[in-house]
C-alpha cells in the first residue's frame, strides 16, 4: 500500500474520524467501522487532510483548472485544498482558484447561490464521500450550466460499498455508479482495502478485522 495511504489511515485513527466496533450507518446496515470526516473540526486536522486531498488529486494526473465544493462540507474542503495546492512544490507556484455554491440563493447584494472564482475549464469536485451520489449529481448541473467542465470527484475515503436492501443489492458501489453515471473518475484518498491493509498489519486493531472482512465480502466490491 503506498505510504499515502497508509498514513491517511493513521492520520483518519488518530483523529478519531476512523472508529472500529458496531455502528448503524445511514443505510441502516451495522458496520463494523465509521468514518466521520466531519471530526477533522481542528485548524491543523483540516489543514493536514488538505495535504492529502492535494497530493491524491496530484498523484491521478487528472488535469484540472479549478476546485468546486458543494455545500456544505465541501465548502471548508475545496478552500482548504486549494490552500494545500497553493503551496505544494508540484504546482509551481500555479493558484488554484475555488467555488462553492450555497443551498439557499442570496436574495441582496451579489445574489445567486455561487460563491467563489467563476465556474470554467476543469473542474474537480470536492466531498468526504459518496453515499448516493445526490451531491455529486447536483454539483455537475451546475458546473455544466456555467459551461465549465466535471472533470473529476475527489474524495477522502471509497467505502467499496454496495447499495440496495439485502436481497437486491445494487452490482457497483456508490463510487462506481457516479463514475459511470458521469464519465469522470472519483479520485479517493484512501479506500476500504487500504483500511482492511493496514488491520492486517497492525497488531492492536486484529481484533477488528475479521469483522471488517465479513462486511466487506457481504456488501463490497
Amino acid at each position: 500500500m503506498p505510504s499515502q495511504r497508509n498514513e491517511f489511515v493513521r492520520f483518519a485513527l488518530d483523529q478519531g474520524v476512523l472508529r472500529f466496533g458496531e455502528f448503524k450507518v445511514k443505510s441502516g446496515r451495522l458496520s463494523p467501522y465509521f468514518f466521520n470526516a466531519g471530526l477533522f473540526n481542528s485548524g491543523a486536522s483540516v489543514g493536514r487532510l488538505a495535504q492529502f486531498y492535494a497530493q491524491a488529486l496530484i498523484d491521478s494526473e487528472v488535469k484540472f483548472d479549478m476546485l468546486f465544493g458543494p455545500a456544505y462540507k465541501g465548502i471548508p474542503l475545496s478552500t482548504a485544498t486549494a490552500i494545500a495546492l497553493a503551496n505544494h512544490p508540484d504546482m509551481k507556484g500555479q493558484d488554484v482558484p475555488f467555488a462553492f455554491n450555497r443551498k439557499e440563493a442570496k436574495a441582496h447584494g451579489e445574489g445567486g447561490t455561487l460563491v467563489g472564482a467563476p465556474l470554467k475549464g476543469k473542474v474537480i469536485i470536492i466531498d468526504d464521500v459518496i453515499t448516493a451520489g445526490t451531491s455529486v449529481g447536483e454539483s455537475v448541473d451546475i458546473i455544466r450550466a456555467a459551461g465549465a467542465e466535471p472533470a473529476g470527484v475527489l474524495i477522502a475515503l471509497d467505502r467499496m460499498e454496495r447499495a440496495g436492501p439485502d436481497n437486491a443489492l445494487s452490482e457497483n458501489s456508490a463510487v462506481q455508479e457516479v463514475s459511470k453515471k458521469y464519465g469522470i473518475p472519483v479520485i479517493s484518498i484512501a479506500s476500504l482495502s487500504d483500511i482492511m491493509f493496514y488491520l492486517e498489519n497492525n497488531s492492536e486493531l486484529a481484533a477488528y478485522q475479521q469483522s471488517v472482512a465479513a462486511y466487506r465480502q457481504r456488501y463490497g466490491v
